[in-house]
């Protein structure tokens, strides 16, 4: 298993609170001196160098001469090139264009050595210039706990790892590396049940358990964006743009509040009828099979099943995906495939005369042919049944 693999990680992000003018400065200055850094790095090792000790053995020493950062903070500068020459390398491989790394984002990188986090006290030290000055600063947290960064800083099972931070409209960010061991893999065992998930443009989501996930409420406030923007286009001046780049940003952090909600439910759902997968149909062809879904929604289903994803490890759930082919047209109660069968929102098989609500019929065919198809997942227990509302059932 790879290193990486041993862990659950996650970020917790959040405000800089309490810092003087002397600090602000003093965090500018060093996050121009890292990017100085990884600019060097990069000259140096774009040509021959990819791997973090190759990087290192050719620029650390450079960084240092010619930059106001510490030791540590000019190895982490070469680990950050390094890391940006593999992705760049990985593009090429793919066919896709890629040119030598050019750091300008207002960031750096911090690790335990150069930051060290006080819970107790929601606080933060960070290394500035030279390494031997420190800058300590508050954590702007929500005023209850049901922030979810306090999961994080109060349980002692996570422990903060490589973290960010970031300068943006005069405020500094911390995005909190956190990670904790993953548990051992449970012993193969059979029986194990998934959950089947559809889905769609009238419902963002449906699952094999009879689960409704209505997209009504988010199509409607959708349309009241579309028609803000559409007047802020006509207008054309500058203002009228400074303010569509907003309208646009709270549209989108709307769709991903809406987003996390129905991952939440569909999480719920797999925890509740005690599933050990959830399975999506595939999203390459999503396009084709959902003609009026936008590219708004591409990008939803996209991101609510990173959501998925992202959640379902917490509960030990994995995720999988399932080729989509006739799971929109086949009877889940005799297998019959007609072009025929759906309507719009509605499923009336035309050979044994099955009445269901289209989706529903698709969520249950999601999880059965995953499991008809032979799919099994790596490091759980074999699955041999998919959740429904009455109970598991087994395919026949």
């Amino acid at each position: 298993m790879a290193l990486d693999d041993e862990y659950h990680r996650r970020t917790a992000i959040t405000r800089l609170d309490g810092l003087s003018q002397k600090d602000h400065e003093l965090l500018q200055a060093t996050v121009e001196e890292w990017l100085d850094g990884c600019n060097i790095a990069s000259n140096l090792a774009w040509e021959n160098e990819h791997s973090q000790s190759g990087v290192r053995k050719v620029a650390k020493g450079t960084v240092e001469e010619e930059t106001n950062l510490g030791s540590q903070h000019s190895i982490l500068a070469c680990h950050e090139v390094a890391s940006s020459i593999q992705s760049c390398i990985e593009r090429r491989k793919k066919g896709k264009k890629a040119t030598q790394p050019h750091f300008t984002s207002k960031s750096i990188t911090y690790d335990r050595r150069t930051l060290t986090v006080f819970p107790e006290k929601e606080q933060v030290s960070l290394t500035v210039l030279g390494g031997h000055s420190r800058v300590r600063a508050d954590l702007a947290l929500p005023n209850n706990e049901d922030g979810y960064q306090y999961q994080y800083l109060n349980d002692d099972e996570w422990e903060y790892t490589e973290t960010t931070l970031h300068h943006r409209d005069g405020e500094w960010y911390i995005h909190l590396g956190y990670r904790k061991k993953k548990p051992e893999p449970e012993a193969t065992t059979q029986n194990g049940t998934v959950l089947g998930v559809d889905l769609g443009v009238n419902q963002i989501a449906v699952t094999s358990t009879a689960r409704f996930f209505s997209a009504g409420k988010l199509n409607h406030v959708r349309r009241e964006f579309e028609e803000t923007r559409g007047k802020l286009q006509k207008c054309g001046k500058q203002s009228a743009h400074r303010t569509l780049q907003q309208v646009s940003g709270r549209e989108d952090e709307y769709v991903k509040h809406v987003l996390h909600s129905v991952a939440n439910g569909i999480i719920g759902e797999a925890v509740e009828h005690d599933c050990d997968g959830i399975i999506f149909e595939k999203l390459d062809g999503i396009r084709d099979d959902l003609p009026y879904a936008d590219w708004h929604s591409i990008w939803a289903f996209r991101k609510l099943k990173k959501f998925v994803e992202y959640k379902a490890e917490e509960e030990s759930v994995f995720v999988d995906t399932v080729n989509p082919k006739n799971t929109s047209k086949r009877c889940n109660e005799c297998g019959s495939v007609r072009d025929d069968n759906r309507h719009r929102d509605e499923f009336e098989c035309q050979r044994c005369g099955n009445q269901n609500h289209a989706d529903y019929n698709a969520a249950k065919n999601i999880a059965e042919l995953y499991l008809l198809r032979g799919h099994q997942p790596s490091r759980r227990r074999s699955v041999s049944q998919y959740a429904l509302k009455s109970g598991p059932r087994t395919p026949s």
